[in-house]
């Protein structure tokens, strides 16, 4: 409708009016009235979420991913020492990899997230689950469909045996084959293959029972390494230990009380081929106690062989040499004897280490400290060019030391290395010509250092063992729960949940109808076997007679429809 200026304002009304009217009668819009969730609504939303079977496996698949970094990258409760490597190696790497705990996986708060998740989300699912099975299991099974026929496998025979004697026949049959079996009617109903859902319940506790076992051993758990010169014992407590890592939750007073001696250390090595060099016999010999008055046992340690003392292995982990030095002063007394470990640099066992001597005099009878730092190789070749050895076995062993006087830092400051020595504070002795004073020694041999300021000598070699001493918990849950997630994984692919019904009832011709029928909840092949099998047995009690076939309405609501035999 088109208007002008020179309308009158009545005009106008009434047009507004006639617009408004029709917009009233239009249809409109219906707004749907949706509910809010809510907190709880929220929260229940959550947690089905969290307890669904899809949720459990995406966070089974980042626990494994998880694990992986803590595979490959060094971790600091394994070997604090090669995270400090990768410190020096990877400068960039190294504060990234830190942020994101990256060195301490297992315990860093992301993994814990997914690890606290995983658990939640399996025992809300195993816990409905298993008062469902329990309610399966007290339940009767399922009672015979009206038509018989129409299941996926069915067979049908004629006898003269009574319909009575032939469903008390099929019910012995059936319980003979472990079928739960309920008559009601003309019909005996039966199931088996309960096993299948309590493996797939077992599967699943079983991954429970190995979360809470691998939490029990980060937190109760502890692991120290010793370093044993022949000769020397241990003692299991703190402060044998060179050092010691525990669970959060560790306590002294869990450790075992025993000790043990390394008596002797015996390896043997390939001496030629591809493998030269790697150890064939490597074995400590040993004598261990229990207790504070118990009596030595001996026996032998092996790589993949521990010893086993209450909740605690004994592991052989490295090997090494010893050498057997006597250090004098300047006035000629013994100021130390003893064998010094010197650590393996490489496979041919070429190893480095320090003598620290700290009661000492020099020649005018004033205080002082040495240091001898160097390196010990068991097979030294003058002919080949390098002071690296030619070979593991002690065959011709040699010392070169380089000796420093002065402040060695162990009366005060921060702790040291005992395998490393710190000469920020010490000089070199001078050779004549002006050069650091260095020599090298073969067995029986002596050092004398300048000024008459001691001697050092070359006494004898001994070895010495690096064992790890481990303490932990659950492992017997671990071991039991891999079993049983294991057993049950074979019972949830491999039994078949399956339904057998045996319907007996008085024909039109006066002789009784036996009909058989069987449902299978998963795909099963061997379910017209089976049937078959039945069939078979229960032909000794409703032996077929042969009968022309009857013709049937299809609306008869009594008589099933089948193969006739």
């Amino acid at each position: 409708m088109s208007t002008t200026g020179t309308e009158s304002p009545k005009a106008e009304e009434a047009a507004e009016r006639e617009a408004t009217s029709q917009l009233s009668t239009a249809p409109s819009e219906e707004r749907l009235n949706v509910p809010s969730l809510g907190l709880i609504g929220w929260l229940r939303w959550f947690w089905r979420q969290l307890t669904s079977m899809r949720v459990a496996l995406i966070l089974l698949f980042l626990l494994s991913l998880g694990a992986i970094p803590g595979s490959v990258i060094p971790q600091t409760s394994v070997d604090a020492t090669k995270v400090d490597r990768f410190w020096e190696e990877h400068e960039t790497l190294a504060p990234l990899y830190d942020k994101l705990q990256l060195f301490d996986v297992y315990t860093s708060v992301w993994f814990s997230a997914i690890y606290i998740l995983l658990f939640v989300s399996l025992a809300g699912c195993i816990v409905p689950r298993s008062w469902q099975f329990v309610g399966q299991l007290r339940a009767r099974p399922p009672r015979a469909p009206r038509r018989l026929d129409r299941m996926p496998v069915y067979t049908t025979w004629h006898t003269d045996a009574e319909p009575e004697k032939v469903l008390e026949a099929a019910r012995g049959v059936l319980g003979r084959k472990r079928f739960r079996t309920h008559r009601e009617g003309d019909a005996v109903a039966s199931e088996k293959g309960y096993l299948r859902e309590f493996g797939n319940l077992a599967f699943h506790i079983a991954l429970i029972v190995l979360l809470l076992a691998f939490a029990a051993g980060q937190l109760w758990k502890s692991e120290g390494n010793k370093l044993i010169v022949q000769g020397d014992g241990f003692s299991n407590t703190l402060t044998q230990y060179d050092d010691f890592r525990s669970g959060s939750l560790f306590t002294a007073d869990k450790l075992d009380s025993f000790g043990f001696r390394l008596r002797d250390f015996h390896a043997k090595y390939e001496q030629s081929g591809p493998q030269k060099g790697t150890a064939r016999d490597y074995r400590a010999d040993i004598a261990y106690w229990q207790g504070a008055d118990g009596k030595e046992t001996k026996t032998t340690i092996k790589v993949n062989e521990p010893l086993s003392v209450g909740n605690s292995k004994v592991y052989l982990l490295a090997n090494g040499f010893a050498p057997v030095v006597t250090v004098k002063d300047g006035k000629g007394d013994v100021a130390y004897r003893g064998p010094v470990p010197f650590l393996q640099q490489d496979n041919n066992q070429t190893s480095s280490g320090v003598v620290k001597v700290t009661d000492y005099r020099d020649a005018k009878g004033r205080k002082d400290q040495l240091g001898f730092q160097g390196f010990f190789v068991p097979d030294f070749q003058p002919g080949s060019g390098t002071m690296f050895s030619q070979s593991p076995e002690l065959k011709n062993p040699a010392l070169m030391l380089t000796a420093y006087h002065g402040n060695l830092g162990v009366d005060g400051g921060p702790a040291q290395n005992v395998y490393q020595l710190d000469t920020s504070n010490m000089k070199k002795f001078k050779d004549k010509d002006g050069g650091p004073f260095a020599k090298k020694l073969v067995p029986g041999k002596t050092m004398t250092l300048p000024n008459g300021a001691g001697s050092l000598k070359f006494e004898g070699i001994k070895e010495w063992a690096n064992f790890q001493v481990s303490h932990q918990v659950g492992n017997g849950w671990a071991l039991g729960g891999a079993l049983a997630a294991i057993v049950g994984l074979a019972g949830s692919l491999f039994i078949q949940r399956r339904r057998v019904w045996v319907r007996s009832y008085e024909g039109k011709d006066g002789r009784t109808v036996v009909e058989m029928a069987g449902l299978g909840r998963s795909e099963s092949t061997r379910l017209p076997e089976e049937l078959g099998d039945l069939a078979l047995a229960l032909r000794d009690d409703a032996a077929p007679v042969a009968t022309e076939p009857e013709p049937q309405a299809d609306d008869a609501p009594d008589t099933p429809r089948g193969e006739r035999q």
